[in-house]
């Protein structure tokens, strides 16, 4: 900072740094005198520059009468500041001049603009003499403040004997305790070096953060923006109260919500109040500060002091806006709120905590904050109610009574009741057995908390905070005496939470009061959980009881779903039948592997309500496509009316006609669903009314209210029933009348809908349709598979069995061994079936064995070991099943794997199931699994004996091919396979059916050029026998199909001698004996003419009748 004067006379040097947040910590003034001067006489006026921190000037000579005097006022919001001189000096008659008019210098924190204003008349005192306008020397300090921050008072004082008249005279004076200035000469004389003035600003009436609490000073921070926002210059006690208010989830408001008053009515009252106050123009709102906000600041403070803190917090602002008369008591009185009343309402909030820190205010009411009292949840009636678990119950209570490690934790899969324990049943049970006094002694009236430790972690930036936070929390759970039991699901998140470097984690905070019963803990979390985080502690590990929990069986998941049956119910506003919840036990326990009851089964029960409700509240389908097509109709009409022909007025009459009947039956519709929607809206709504009056009945019997449980229950609750059944009545009639449009009951096929969309298994109940599709199934798989009727018998029954519901639940669907030479129809018939139950052949999960002959690669079955590569991915077979439990598993080959590959089988073909590299057991209880094998071919090929009877020569054949195959697979595997057949080969009838079927997929693919092909029985046999082999099969046949048909049709279609819409004749004609070859049979490619002449022609040369395909 440049030099703020510079002149033979008086300079003036300021030196002000600025610390964070814009507090004032030292002033320097260097005032300087020139060597020659002697004499107040030579001291001349020099006007200063702007931004100076000083000015001065004399008139002319004078006699000091009094000692010469400055005081310096910056105000609070740090942008103003005023100097005000009590020097009385004389001129050469002797009189005081006076005047009329005191400067104020206002700076702007932005701009560091300058605006001087006349101070009212009222302002003025004999004492308060201009600091411009006097024959002497005066001082006028103008210092900027940024930010927020304010400047007390600074108070400079010169004193001069009365009888000075030169400099030679002076001496030094020391200065007095807490002056803001201090001078001295070197020595008496000419003054041969610039004289200094070092300022330092009283602590005592500055804002400084480190005075504060974080969120005390985020609302003094606020509250000139709020001025600013306003524009109001002066900022006020008001602004502060609205940034209290709006601090989110401040102490401010929990101090308010207790003395209960509702925040959102005195935010708007504050803010009412606040547009009431006067505007200003320009940019210099929020610059300064009130004289009540600065005086409710040092009212904070001295509340401060009387609490005995370390730092000003918000309740110290909140208690002193009691005694704010401008502001705080005119809102208190209009909300009728006491100065007692938040005292009160502080002291519950704090307890018999101090404010030691800057953020008290995250560990006022820890546990309301980062807990959740499930005691008082139960006696609101919130919590689901819960059937069964009571020796689990009982086993907590018993440890729970236990003088030292009185912790018990529970163990068990996620899902069987014990996760998420807001909503998990046994801590539930537990806090409904405390609230019904059904408990031993110990435990009678004591509170159960749910501590949530992600909200403990969450936010905690700084090193030690978590660790003050759980403090905290365990301080208000030894302070209550016993009374408050914790309860932390996933008990494992404890260790190495909050743990940083050097920090100690909560399992360690937790250690020694859990040992010594200071802190009784309910913990949860499952298996492998707690053996990977819990056990690996063992100090952490004794001190808790284990307690496991297994999973429920059916008939105790259907109490279970019985109990929580009213709750969906009123949830959703639908009805769910006995059915539904049986169904959805049983189902979910067969057909949904991976999950645990009765988690899934409640998901089920859920989800089908939901959808239910989704259909209730959304437009019916009869009703939408009515409205779909009045839109179409109101289009076309629009569009009509703008032409003028005789047609479009014929349509657009004939158009208005049918538009008007389907408005009429639009309306009615929708007469129909308002009137039923309002049925059941109103049926929902008295279920809700009961449910609310049951909640006051037993709130009523557990204090022993009689006559209030009485008045309850036989006034108003059958009054609601009454009227319950009337609108039950109601419904149940029109449902039956033949007129609804909705379902309001959840039904067993609305349960297995679910669980077909869920699992891909269709489990709905067997439509007619499908009855006589699953009757006629062996005739669907001959549409594709020729021949073979053993095999096609054998799957069409057991996919019969598993449809109608009597295969064994506990193995798979079924489990075949086709054996036979190539081309047979093995992998055939496994496509059919794929293709029957899913529509597609794509669902045919195929895995061929041949990848598989090494003895490693049984890995790639179950997935790799750990530590091996691939083992975060799983094996191909399981996790195929586990995405698709309901498939068709075809292991091609068979034979060639390697022996050990045959030891994964063995599981999976006697119980259904295998536990892959992760630890996890995938079911294959919904698949059916077809092994194809060579093996014994030579057998079925080498059967040319005509005289032994064909079933009896099958029997043979059959008997040597399983005797080849015992010779391969050990007989563990063999004994587990359900079912063994063996494929015949394929004779020329059944060549000659594959060739029909060949061609009927060649007419697919050109069904795109609407063309169509017409083959002779003649070229039916000539194909076939060119295709036939024994020792292939029907393999040959797409090659003799390939090479005769689609390649002449490929060459007439490129020839142009075959186009779109042609129909295609294939035909046989005999070549004639030419150059010694003797007459040979060959197709032949005609079109067929359109004209009858040409087709009679064709027909005379057919050999037998057409095959249209």
């Amino acid at each position: 900072m440049a030099s703020a004067t510079s002149f033979p006379g008086v300079s003036l040097r300021p030196s002000v740094p600025i610390r964070s947040h814009a507090r004032l910590a030292q002033c320097r003034v260097s005032f300087g005198f020139p060597p020659n001067l002697t004499s107040l006489k030579s001291l001349s006026s020099v006007p200063s520059k702007k931004r100076e921190a000083f000015s001065n000037g004399s008139s002319r000579t004078g006699r000091i009468l009094a000692p010469f005097s400055v005081r310096c006022s910056i105000s609070s919001s740090g942008k103003v500041s005023h100097c005000l001189s009590n020097t009385f000096l004389t001129n050469s008659s002797g009189f005081a001049p006076t005047t009329d008019t005191i400067f104020t210098t206002l700076t702007n924190n932005l701009g560091g603009k300058f605006l001087r204003r006349k101070i009212p008349p009222p302002l003025r005192s004999p004492a308060m003499a201009s600091a411009t306008s006097f024959p002497g020397v005066s001082l006028r300090p103008s210092v900027p403040i940024r930010s927020h921050a304010r400047l007390a008072q600074c108070r400079v004082s010169f004193g001069f004997p009365p009888n000075l008249t030169s400099l030679k005279s002076l001496s030094s004076v020391p200065s007095k305790k807490r002056e803001a200035f201090s001078n001295g000469s070197s020595r008496t004389g000419r003054i041969l070096a610039p004289f200094s003035v070092r300022c330092s600003i009283s602590s005592s009436g500055k804002i400084i953060q480190q005075e504060f609490t974080e969120m005390a000073w985020q609302a003094i921070t606020t509250a000139p923006e709020v001025a600013k926002e306003n524009k109001h210059q002066i900022v006020e006690t008001e602004h502060l109260m609205k940034a209290l208010l709006e601090q989110k989830n401040g102490l401010a408001r929990r101090i308010f919500s207790k003395v209960g008053v509702d925040n959102t009515r005195l935010l708007e009252a504050t803010d009412k109040h606040i547009k009431r106050q006067p505007k200003v123009l320009g940019e210099s709102g929020g610059s300064m500060l009130g004289r009540d906000l600065e005086a409710l600041i040092q009212k904070a403070k001295d509340i401060k002091k009387a609490y005995g803190d370390s730092f000003v917090s918000v309740e110290h602002f909140v208690l002193g806006f009691a005694q704010d008369k401008r502001f705080g008591k005119t809102l208190f009185r209009d909300f009728q709120i006491s100065e007692q009343g938040l005292k009160s309402a502080i002291e519950s909030i704090r307890g018999r905590q101090s404010v030691i820190d800057q953020d008290p205010e995250g560990k006022y009411e820890a546990l309301e904050k980062y807990g959740k009292d499930l005691t008082a949840m139960a006696k609101a009636g919130k919590l689901d109610p819960v059937i069964g678990r009571d020796d689990e119950i009982r086993r907590c209570i018993q440890i729970l009574s236990r003088r030292t490690k009185n912790n018990p934790v529970l163990i068990g899969e996620p899902g069987v009741g014990k996760t998420a324990i807001s909503e998990g049943c046994l801590g539930n049970r537990l806090a409904q057995r405390i609230v019904q006094g059904d408990v031993p002694q110990a435990l009678m009236n004591r509170r159960l908390i749910s501590l949530d430790m992600g909200a403990l972690i969450a936010g905690a930036k700084y090193r030690g905070e978590f660790e003050d936070r759980l403090k905290a929390v365990l301080k208000e759970v030894t302070e209550s005496d016993g009374q408050i039991i914790l309860f932390i699901d996933e008990i494992h998140t404890v260790v190495g939470a909050g743990a940083t470097n050097g920090a100690l984690d909560a399992g360690n905070l937790l250690k020694p009061m859990l040992g010594r019963g200071e802190l009784r803990c309910i913990g949860a979390t499952t298996l492998d959980e707690y053996r990977k985080y819990i056990e690996k502690d063992p100090a952490l590990e004794r001190r808790f009881q284990q307690v496991f929990v297994d999973q429920p069986s059916v008939e105790n998941t259907i109490s279970i779903l019985r109990g929580l049956r009213e709750r969906y119910e009123l949830h959703h506003g639908v009805r769910i039948s006995d059915s539904a919840l049986v169904d959805a036990a049983i189902l979910s326990d067969r057909y949904i592997s991976g999950r645990f009851l009765p988690d899934k089964a409640i998901d089920l029960v859920d989800e089908a309500a939901a959808k239910l409700k989704m259909e209730i509240t959304s437009k019916p389908t009869a009703l939408d496509e009515i409205n779909r097509s009045v839109l179409k109709l109101e289009m076309e009409r629009l569009s009509l009316m703008n032409d003028t022909d005789k047609a479009s007025k014929d349509r657009l009459n004939r158009l208005e006609t049918e538009l008007s009947l389907l408005k009429g039956k639009q309306d009615e519709l929708n007469g129909q669903w308002e009137h039923e929607k309002s049925v059941m809206t109103r049926l929902q709504s008295i279920k809700e009314e009961i449910d609310r009056v049951n909640l006051e009945i037993q709130q009523a019997e557990r204090e022993y209210d009689l006559n209030r449980a009485a008045e309850l229950k036989y006034g108003s609750l059958n009054s609601l029933q009454r009227q319950l059944e009337s609108v039950e009545k109601e419904l149940h009639e029109y449902m039956n009348s033949g007129k609804s449009m909705l379902r309001e009951e959840v039904i067993g096929s609305d349960i297995a809908e679910i669980v077909s969309k869920w699992t891909g298994i269709p489990i709905s109940k067997l439509q007619q349709s499908e009855r006589e599709k699953l009757l006629y199934l062996e005739e669907e798989l001959h549409k594709r598979v020729v021949g073979q009727d053993p095999a096609v018998k054998a799957v069409a029954e057991a996919i019969q069995r598993s449809r109608a519901g009597l295969s064994d639940p506990h193995r798979p669907i079924a489990s075949f061994m086709f054996m036979g030479p190539t081309g047979v129809g093995k992998t055939e018939l496994a496509k059919a079936l794929a293709s029957y139950l899913f529509n597609t052949e794509e669902a045919l999960v195929r895995i061929d064995m041949s990848e598989y002959m090494d003895k490693h690669t049984v890995s790639r079955l179950i997935g790799a070991p750990p530590g091996y590569v691939g083992y975060e991915e799983g094996g191909q077979l399981t996790e195929t099943v586990r995405r698709r439990p309901y498939a068709v598993i075809l292991f091609d080959e068979i034979e060639k794997a390697h022996s050990d590959v045959f030891n994964v089988f063995l599981q999976i073909l006697d119980d259904g199931r295998v536990t892959d590299s992760q630890g996890r057991t995938v079911s294959f209880t919904n698949t059916v699994i077809i092994m194809t094998s060579n093996v014994g071919s030579q057998y079925i090929l080498n059967t040319d004996n005509d005289t032994v009877p064909k079933e009896s020569a099958y029997e043979t054949i059959k008997q040597k091919v399983m005797d080849a195959a015992r010779s391969i697979f050990r007989p563990e595997f063999m004994n587990r396979v359900d079912e063994y057949i063996v494929f015949r080969p394929l004779d020329r009838d059944q060549i000659g059916s594959i060739v029909r079927l060949q061609l009927e997929r060649v007419q697919k693919r050109i069904a795109d050029r609407k063309m169509k092909i017409q083959v002779t029985e003649a070229a039916i046999q000539l194909l076939g026998s060119l295709g036939y082999d024994p020792n292939y099969g029907a393999r040959p046949v797409k090659r003799v199909i390939q090479q005769n048909v689609e390649n002449e049709l490929a060459k007439g279609i490129l020839r142009g001698e075959f186009r779109d819409e042609d129909t295609i004749l294939v035909d046989t004609e005999v070549t004639v004996f030419a150059n010694g070859q003797l007459p040979q049979q060959k197709l032949v490619f005609k079109r067929v003419g359109t004209d009858a002449e040409s087709s009679s022609t064709v027909k005379e040369n057919w050999e037998g009748s057409p095959q249209i395909l």
